[in-house]
């Protein structure tokens, strides 16, 4: 089975706030006025599959990107379509058997478990708060606010995310606005407040500076 074929049926979205945040952004921000044009027409692709979000930002906690994209390969060779079904046949010997740890595995089955029996209101997301999505979202085992976040981002594409606890937010503030120095909170919030109201695209380039060979 090849890379293509375990992606399965779920479609990429660009946010239809990107080209409008970019020139804002390049308006009122002089980093980001250099750093947005040396990545052309990249731009944010939002998963439109709630379980699969949730699912790889699980997958992705507390290790490096290379380490999670192989990861996430080895659990679509156990669980090829990422449904709640599959990952409950699966069970937990064969989540184990793809690299996944014990404490990461048992978060996955109870986000399954949560999504087939219901515990989840993924149909009224699209009409609630950002904060009123991740109460809930935190009331799943494994889910930090951090994952909800991330599914803020990467999935209902809400524009203006600024989630304080990842570390690619961090560095890329560091390295692209105090020299790379260490920053606080109150720093990466004082960078942010100019980011108004489209945090979460000025938070994709800090992520995709730290991609490239840029200073």
């Amino acid at each position: 089975m090849n890379k293509d074929s375990r992606v399965r049926n779920e479609e990429l979205h660009v946010p239809d706030y990107w080209e409008e945040a970019k020139v804002e952004l390049m308006k009122r921000d002089r980093i980001l006025r250099k750093l947005i044009p040396q990545f052309g027409d990249l731009y944010l692709m939002g998963r439109d599959d709630p379980f699969t979000t949730l699912t790889r930002s699980i997958i992705a906690q507390q290790i490096s990107g290379v380490s999670a994209n192989a990861l996430w390969e080895n659990y679509l060779i156990v669980c090829p379509k990422s449904t709640p079904e599959q990952v409950i046949a699966a069970g937990r010997d064969k989540l184990l058997s793809s690299g996944l740890s014990k404490r990461k595995t048992d978060y996955i089955l109870d986000l399954a478990g949560h999504f087939k029996d219901g515990k989840v209101h993924v149909d009224k997301w699209a009409d609630m708060s950002d904060e009123e999505v991740i109460a809930e979202l935190v009331q799943i085992r494994g889910i930090s606010r951090w994952t909800a976040e991330m599914f803020l981002i990467f999935n209902l594409l809400r524009p203006n995310i600024l989630p304080l606890d990842d570390n690619g937010l961090i560095s890329g503030i560091s390295k692209n606005y105090f020299s790379g120095e260490p920053v606080s909170r109150i720093d990466i919030r004082e960078v942010a407040a100019n980011w108004e109201p489209w945090r979460t695209v000025a938070t994709w380039y800090m992520w995709r500076s730290l991609d490239s060979n840029l200073i």
